[in-house]
């Protein structure tokens, strides 16, 4: 169920301390951490601490962390001195996204080309 942790989701596993990972931030409702395959120079991961599968649902149930989110990952980029950078939210395996867990992937420190994809 949403909003609920989830035995057999990575990303809950992280929030509670059961699989390792790299902490670069953490607040009362995010927590972001280095992605275990880089595709930047900083290539950083910003989750809510509740399951949801994906950014829609998450904005759809709560509004408010889903703000979270996205605020932390501007910190995230202003920590990690990211003069320009990305903030994408893969929806869906048709968009590449492989942790069913929303998450913000806060890209930088090279040049990033358009199109993305």
């Amino acid at each position: 169920m949403a909003g609920e942790a989830r035995s057999d989701c990575l990303f809950c596993k992280i929030v509670a301390g059961e699989v390792p990972a790299t902490v670069v931030r953490e607040t009362e409702t995010t927590l972001a951490f280095r992605d275990i395959n880089p595709q930047a120079p900083t290539h950083v991961l910003v989750i809510p601490k509740v399951h949801h599968p994906d950014a829609a649902s998450l904005a759809a149930a709560e509004p408010q962390i889903a703000a979270d989110v996205l605020r932390e990952a501007q910190e995230v980029a202003t920590e990690e001195k990211a003069e320009s950078y990305r903030i994408v939210f893969n929806t869906g395996t048709g968009a590449g996204q492989t942790v069913f867990h929303a998450h913000a992937h806060v890209l930088g420190g090279r040049g990033l080309q358009w199109p993305p994809g």
